[in-house]
């Protein structure tokens, strides 16, 4: 298992291709097409996606008249109603009921579907090619093949060609043995496993069952009357010519990574429809394969290479850092260092409030037990404060009528 994780790591980093037949791989190879080198865009994957799956919605709407097929009008104001229309008429339960309204029952919903709605969306020519291009690109990655849920453990090499012998089958028996042959038959067996009922009324459209995506088949010849027909029952598996590339179906709900089995020819012909690095493409008028923005993504290694390191300021080694001012009313080291003193005052102060907690204490003891006596210079410091409030009162009273 351990050789087969590393083979698949190094699939797509060789510029050759190992050819399959119906018994396995050969001796030949063929050279990979330059579309699988371009930029993977996840993002413009996703918006072409979204864009494209939009064309194939269907117009609906509700009745014009939904709603609105009472006899109701407003009783307008001074009625201590709302002025909504209500319908007309006596000796029912409808009588007076508000009608109409998005809010009223048995009403019309608010903002009604119509079927002028702009249900479809103009998708750029050039984003249209760009997104298949990424989405061709991250086929040939087996690591976003396993990551979209492909089971690619058997797999041989990524991407997988076969030969044109392939194109000429007619019957499933045959295409399954060679699903078998290829390790493709674990993905297929999962598609088939994951068939469900639809949850809602789908399961009313036309729509009833869901299923995962397996294998796409992609071929140059053959068509309907041949290789469509051996491989079209076989649950998940999907075909496609390659002159009709999809990124419906290269990139399923947007997530790139479509496990591919590709035909020769049909693999031989990409640098035609896409053209590479060096010519334009034969098919597609004014097409320029993308280029990606950095031709080595490892950005740590080149920002640790050699030639970036010799012409890049040095490190600075003595970093002055500013020290963090602390608060001596909270920090009392700090407050040691102004204060010198503070040690010895918090010590007095934490002794005198002792000694009076166990004055209190004894002076609360003792009131309890009814043995309290006010001690004789608590007595004479109360007498001099009296004393002394009254020459005060008597010094304010002096020369007016207060008695």
């Amino acid at each position: 298992e351990h050789e087969d994780t590393q083979h698949l790591g190094i699939m797509a980093a060789r510029p050759l291709v190992t050819l399959h037949d119906a018994n396995g791989p050969t001796a030949n190879t063929v050279p990979l097409p330059a579309v699988f080198t371009a930029p993977i865009r996840p993002d413009v994957v996703q918006f072409v996606h979204t864009c494209m799956a939009k064309n194939k919605r269907q117009a609906y709407a509700v009745n014009v008249n939904a709603g609105k097929q009472h006899s109701a009008e407003s009783w307008g104001t001074g009625r201590a109603v709302s002025r909504i229309p209500r319908v007309q008429g006596g000796g029912t339960h409808a009588a007076g009921a508000g009608a109409f309204g998005n809010m009223c029952r048995g009403g019309r919903m608010f903002s009604p579907n119509k079927t002028f709605r702009k249900w479809h969306v103009k998708v750029n020519v050039s984003q249209r090619r760009y997104a298949t291009a990424s989405a061709l690109a991250a086929s040939a990655v087996p690591a976003l093949v396993m990551a979209r849920g492909h089971r690619i453990d058997e797999v041989e090499e990524v991407p997988l060609v076969v030969d044109d012998s392939v194109e000429a089958y007619t019957k499933t028996s045959v295409a399954i043995e060679l699903l078998q042959k290829l390790g493709a038959k674990q993905d297929v067996d999962k598609c088939s496993a994951s068939k469900k009922l639809r949850a809602g009324k789908g399961k009313m459209r036309n729509r009833r069952y869901t299923m995962r995506r397996g294998p796409l088949i992609i071929y140059k010849g053959g068509g309907k009357d041949a290789i469509e027909r051996a491989f079209r029952n076989i649950p998940g598996v999907e075909l496609c010519s390659v002159d009709r590339l999809n990124l419906l179906q290269l990139a399923p709900g947007g997530h790139l990574g479509r496990f591919c089995v590709w035909t020769q020819s049909a693999f031989g012909a990409l640098d035609e429809l896409f053209g590479t690095h060096e010519k334009k493409s034969e098919v597609k008028s004014g097409f320029s394969l993308p280029r990606p923005m950095m031709c080595n993504a490892d950005l740590g290694r080149l920002i640790n290479s050699d030639e970036v390191q010799s012409i890049v300021r040095p490190v600075r080694k003595p970093v002055k850092r500013s020290n963090l001012k602390k608060n001596p009313l909270k920090n009392f080291a700090a407050m040691e260092k102004l204060n010198p003193a503070a040690a010895t005052a918090k010590r007095r102060a934490l002794k005198k409030e002792a000694l009076a907690k166990k004055a209190r204490e004894e002076t609360l003891k003792a009131k309890r037990a009814g043995t309290y006596a006010v001690p004789e210079k608590v007595k004479a410091e109360k007498k001099a404060a009296k004393k002394i409030g009254k020459q005060f009162f008597n010094a304010a009273i002096r020369g007016t009528d207060v008695i």
